[in-house]
């Protein structure tokens, strides 16, 4: 996401966060990132650094586990796109920025 934003100013980039079960604590990382709404704890959350717990009470989680079961999303990362193309998995720069083109 870092390289697209830097090449193409005009692509935006909404981060659902989809905690998966097969990763411990998952759940409550990204109940704290979204508490904190801060990208930093999400740099933390990717290094691999503990995250403090979470602060408030949202639904906001479980809000996107919903959403991704009815699109279809089963794994990370998943990219849906305005039109509702959705791609699943790692795709490099250059192809995702194309991509955003069509």
């Amino acid at each position: 996401m870092k390289k697209v934003i830097q090449e193409r100013k005009n692509i935006a980039f909404y981060i659902k966060l989809f905690p998966l079960p097969m990763h411990a604590d998952a759940y409550d990382k990204s109940k704290a990132i979204v508490c904190g709404k801060s990208l930093a704890l999400l740099e933390d959350a990717f290094e691999g650094k503990p995250l403090p717990k979470p602060t408030c009470e949202t639904t906001a989680i479980d809000d996107t586990i919903q959403l991704a079961r009815k699109l279809g999303v089963t794994g990370t990362p998943a990219i849906i796109f305005p039109d509702g193309r959705i791609i699943s998995g790692y795709v490099d720069a250059k192809t995702l920025i194309e991509m955003a083109a069509r």
